[in-house]
Order: C-alpha cells, then structure tokens, then sequence
C-alpha cells in the first residue's frame, strides 16, 4: 500500500499535472521534450501509467497504443521519491525499485535533462497542498 497516494485518482491528480507542468516549463519542457524520447513510466501500488511522447509534445495518461522507446516500472512512493530528488536513478536500477526496460543509454540521456524538476516537484507538491509529503 502507497504511503503517499490513496489510490491511482489520486495519484494522477498528483503526477500528471505534474508532468504536463515540466512539458509547459519554458526551461524544462524543450530539455525534456526535446530528447524526442517516448518513454512510459508504469506505475504500481496504485496502478497508473504515464506515457511521455516527447516527439508529439503529449503527456498521455492512462493506456495508449503509443509505443515507447523506454518503459520505467516502479512503485508509485519510488516515483514520488524520485522525483523529490531523493533516489539515485542507478541505483534504483541496480537494486531493481526501478525497471527499466529499453536502451539503458536512453535513460541515462534522460537524468542530466531532468535534475532541474526536482525542486519543482518539490514546490509543486507546497503547491497543491501536499507538503507534508515531501517529507516521505
């Protein structure tokens, strides 16, 4: 059971506005987005899936027919974690809380795009009212 999110409502009323917040940032977005990547983050305890088609300019919530370059599997605390900058992305993967499935070097070119998000989620969560969480 999610420490952080009640059920998968609740987990996409977090992270996918989230996610389109990083497409819409003027610094964020074209680091991201511009990768031209498409990679799905599958998410478990709650079940979710998030689909960034980097190509397409979309942030697709929930099942899609768009086939990814990259999928990322994790519990939904490990995202929440990760994205608060507290979990090392190689480590997550050596030690499995993340799965990755797809060209390793894909996700590699990811990391040093995204750093600048973590502040953001972190003030993102004060945002919405969720600070208490940052502390998970």
């Amino acid at each position: 059971m999610s420490e952080i999110f009640k059920d998968s409502e609740h987990f996409y009323s977090v992270l996918y506005p989230f996610f389109l917040k990083l497409r819409d940032d003027p610094k964020m977005g074209p680091a991201v987005f511009g990768s031209g990547l498409i990679v799905r983050f599958e998410y478990h305890d709650p079940e979710a899936e998030i689909t960034i088609d980097c190509p397409n300019n979309e942030v697709i919530k929930g099942e899609t027919d768009v086939k990814p370059v990259l999928t990322m599997t994790m519990k939904a605390d490990v995202a929440h974690k990760f994205w608060l900058g507290k979990i090392n992305l190689a480590m997550a993967l050596v030690k499995r809380d993340i799965v990755s499935k797809g060209p390793m070097s894909a996700a590699m070119k990811l990391l040093p795009r995204i750093k600048g998000a973590y502040p953001m989620y972190n003030d993102y969560l004060v945002e919405i009212g969720m600070a208490d969480a940052r502390n998970a």
